[in-house]
């Protein structure tokens, strides 16, 4: 199925699978000593952010950029956690375990998922260390991931 999937999106089984994915990395974060207070803050409408904004990287429908303020709104999200270099590996670590319980056992597909976390979670660790209300400047729309990577 994945290898016909024009998007990722279509490929990971569209927002259902989204859902689930976020879900259950967030049960991971939250009970991860590193992570969870970073997360002091969470409510479970971010699981359904979070599920939204991947939906619109891969190649979905845009509604974080028509709901939820896109792309500036997602940075803004992140000024002033100070995010470590250890956090940000553990998170990859848990994400990488989500994606290996919720997404299709497609090599290819999970590859291209982890290599979109591996980059934002980058840009999320450098704008964390800015002070909240840090003016960032225009940073474009959001991104899209594709079979390529950034599109």
């Amino acid at each position: 199925m994945t290898e016909r999937a024009t998007t990722l999106y279509e490929a990971v089984g569209g927002m259902d699978a989204l859902r689930r994915l976020s879900n259950t990395f967030y049960d991971g974060v939250l009970a991860d000593p590193l992570l969870a207070p970073v997360f002091a803050d969470f409510t479970r409408a971010h699981t359904e952010h979070v599920a939204v904004w991947l939906a619109e990287v891969f190649g979905g429908p845009a509604g974080f950029t028509a709901e939820n303020g896109g792309h500036q709104a997602l940075l803004r999200s992140h000024l002033g956690l100070s995010i470590t270099e250890e956090q940000r590996t553990r998170w990859m670590e848990l994400m990488t375990d989500a994606v290996g319980k919720e997404l299709p056992k497609d090599e290819r597909l999970r590859r291209r998922v982890l290599e979109y976390f591996d980059w934002g979670t980058r840009i999320a660790r450098d704008v964390s260390a800015g002070p909240v209300g840090q003016d960032l400047g225009e940073p474009g729309p959001t991104p899209r991931w594709g079979w390529d990577g950034l599109v």
